[in-house]
């Protein structure tokens, strides 16, 4: 195989590789905020914490969708999505 054909397929593979270091980020959070959620009383830097947490989620989030926004190619991009 050459070099540039050699390029995209591992984009592909760095891609998936970094969607699913994201996927284990994000689930780990979700259980931390699960933890949180389930005691009766959080103290200042537990609530502080469950605040952090939901933001690094949603960030987490906005960067794995922007990775699969890319990797379905410019065809895909202009698509309509769906909620």
């Amino acid at each position: 195989m050459n070099e540039q054909s050699q390029e995209p397929q591992n984009l592909v593979l760095q891609t998936e590789e970094e969607l699913h270091q994201l996927a284990a980020q994000h689930r780990e959070l979700d259980n931390r905020l699960h933890q949180l959620s389930a005691q009766p009383y959080l103290s200042q830097p537990e609530q502080l914490e469950e605040v952090t947490l939901k933001k690094r989620k949603l960030q987490l989030k906005d960067r794995m969708e922007d990775l699969r926004r890319r990797s379905s190619g410019p065809s895909m991009a202009s698509a309509p999505q769906r909620g």
